[in-house]
């Protein structure tokens, strides 16, 4: 099976309005550029994004928000976009704010075939409204459901042609366990070489939850804020 394409529009050809997707990102750390650049670009609408946040005003997400390109985000942290702050105040963005914790293992659930699991994170707040809770222990819990999408959007330091990938450092972030939740998982990557190249005991993502890969270009790898310490 060839998972090789030649670059992200092509790797996007069969997204359409509607879709949900998994993005990977903390921040702007672990984006995957090449393929919200594709997506901003073709111009399909209405979609639902999983992802940690919505990245910032003029990059990450950000991008297809100011082009009214989503219609829901689920997410954990929504700051540092005045665009999100804007469209959902205005009530043109639907929003289903997690728990970080919860929405690691609401798409960890997904991937691993897990239809639901009970937390006691969040009980007692907005977060467990319309949920059901239960008591594990005498220790009250809200029952969380498992999310999955349509699509995957990933982005990796290194990946071999069979869909193995090798993440950085921080970008690793949600990666891991999005490349499991998606239906079709895409992974653009810094480095793309042959079978056998990547170190098998280095490998984070086996790839038998890609389906798609190639090599990226252009990256720019922004800061969310850039913090230096004082010079004299």
């Amino acid at each position: 099976m060839n998972k090789v394409f030649d670059n992200a529009e092509a790797a996007i050809h069969d997204v359409e309005d509607g879709a949900v997707i998994l993005s990977t990102g903390f921040g702007l750390c672990g984006n995957a550029e090449n393929l919200i650049t594709a997506l901003s670009n073709k111009g399909v609408k209405g979609l639902t994004f999983i992802s940690n946040n919505a990245g910032t005003t003029n990059d990450g997400l950000g991008v297809l928000l100011q082009q009214r390109q989503i219609k829901k985000m689920i997410s954990s942290y929504v700051g540092e976009n005045k665009e999100f702050e804007r469209q959902f105040l205005a009530g043109e963005l639907e929003v289903e704010l997690n728990p970080q914790g919860t929405l690691a293992e609401r798409i960890r659930a997904g991937g691993a075939g897990i239809p639901a699991f009970f937390t006691p994170t969040g009980y007692g707040t907005v977060v467990a409204e319309g949920k059901e809770t239960r008591d594990f222990d005498g220790r009250p819990c809200v029952m969380e459901t498992a999310l999955t999408g349509d699509f995957a959007i990933i982005k990796a330091w290194k990946g071999d042609t069979w869909g193995n990938l090798v993440f950085r450092k921080t970008a690793r972030n949600f990666a891991p366990i999005m490349a499991t939740a998606g239906k079709i998982t895409i992974a653009e990557v810094e480095e793309l070489v042959q079978p056998g190249e990547l170190d098998a005991d280095a490998i984070h993502t086996p790839g038998i939850y890609v389906q798609r890969i190639f090599q990226g270009a252009d990256y720019r790898k922004p800061i969310e804020q850039r913090t230096t310490r004082p010079r004299p």
